[in-house]
């Protein structure tokens, strides 16, 4: 009989009938594994359609799964990125779901907001909440780990800690629509914008290594770019941190710079830089190391522009080193959400 014959041609499979056959070929405990990631309708379209297979050969089985397996070899290897998460969620899901398990995924780990927050560099949470109410710092530090707690109180300016600390000692219970308000307000402004600047394109990419170019060949590259593509030119000019964008960090960046940089190239570095820059870097060292720097800056001769460069540069992939470990916060100038590197 006609309805009985066998299909061996894979080329006659819909996408779908692919789907169907190779859950099938599976066996039942790991098709039940895969019906349980699939909502009521997908279930019931690949259930029609499994339904009306027929027979089919044992070669065109095997012809599927070689398919298959080329398929997912023909790039050397199957390479997920946040990106392509990202894409194939957004053609399941509403925008708004996407976007929270996104930000999620890209922020820091942890089940809850709490377990979340306790990953978070105390620099970073700290420079977030010393603009917050005390009321809300109070509540937030009691959910933290006491040693997590302890890092950040130490980050807040003091008047404003010694406040926390006040609130903190006269808090008895808090309402669970306070915390879930708190909770709230962590989720949609501090871990989406944490999570926000995560992410990174080309440009983003770009702008890194403009960034580690001599000041010609940057000049030279750039240039050129802007002659074939302006809009990302001002794209990666706008990405890129460079030694002026040091004046725009706040003094605890300065400090934590100072700690680990190479002493030697400090004179060098700042002998050619701003006196906003200079004076910023004084005004976070001790008087008698910012008088000792200050002198080895007047008794140096004349500085080859190339030394300056690298010296400066170092100075900037110290900050950018600081800032990947979460352990100072990068500010973009007038931008409005400060990117965390």
């Amino acid at each position: 009989m006609a309805g009985q014959r066998v299909r061996e041609d894979i080329k006659s499979l819909s996408g779908l009938e692919k789907s169907a056959l190779f859950i099938l070929s599976l066996g039942e405990e790991f098709a039940a594994r895969i019906f349980g990631h699939m909502n009521d309708d997908e279930i019931k379209d690949l259930s029609q359609v499994m339904a009306n297979l027929g027979n089919v050969s044992s070669t065109l089985v095997e012809k599927l799964f070689i398919d298959f397996a080329e398929q997912m070899s023909s790039s050397g290897s199957t390479v997920g990125t946040l990106e392509s998460t990202e894409r194939l969620l957004m053609k399941v899901l509403d925008k708004s779901r996407v976007n929270n398990i996104m930000e999620d995924i890209r922020g820091p780990a942890g089940r809850t907001m709490w377990d979340k927050l306790a990953n978070v560099n105390e620099s970073v949470l700290a420079a977030y909440l010393k603009n917050e109410y005390p009321q809300t710092v109070a509540v937030v530090v009691t959910k933290i780990k006491p040693d997590h707690a302890a890092r950040v109180l130490s980050q807040l300016p003091e008047s404003f800690a010694m406040e926390v600390i006040a609130r903190m000692l006269r808090m008895e219970s808090v309402q669970k629509d306070v915390i879930d308000d708190i909770e709230r307000t962590l989720r949609n402004e501090f871990m989406s914008n944490l999570a926000r600047t995560n992410r990174r394109d080309s440009h983003e990419m770009m702008a890194e290594i403009f960034n580690n170019l001599d000041r010609a060949n940057e000049s030279k590259f750039m240039s050129a770019l802007e002659e074939r593509n302006r809009d990302s030119a001002e794209k990666i000019k706008g990405l890129m941190f460079t030694f002026e964008d040091l004046s725009k960090l706040d003094g605890s960046a300065i400090q934590a710079i100072l700690r680990i940089a190479d002493k030697s190239k400090l004179p060098t570095a700042l002998k050619g830089s701003s006196d906003t820059i200079k004076d910023l870097f004084f005004s976070n060292m001790s008087e008698r190391a910012g008088k000792l720097l200050k002198e080895d800056i007047s008794s140096m001769g004349p500085v080859r522009l190339r030394d300056v460069e690298e010296a400066q540069a170092h100075l900037v992939v110290t900050a950018k080193d600081l800032a990947a470990k979460g352990e100072i916060v990068i500010s973009k100038g007038a931008e409005e959400d400060e990117l965390v590197y």
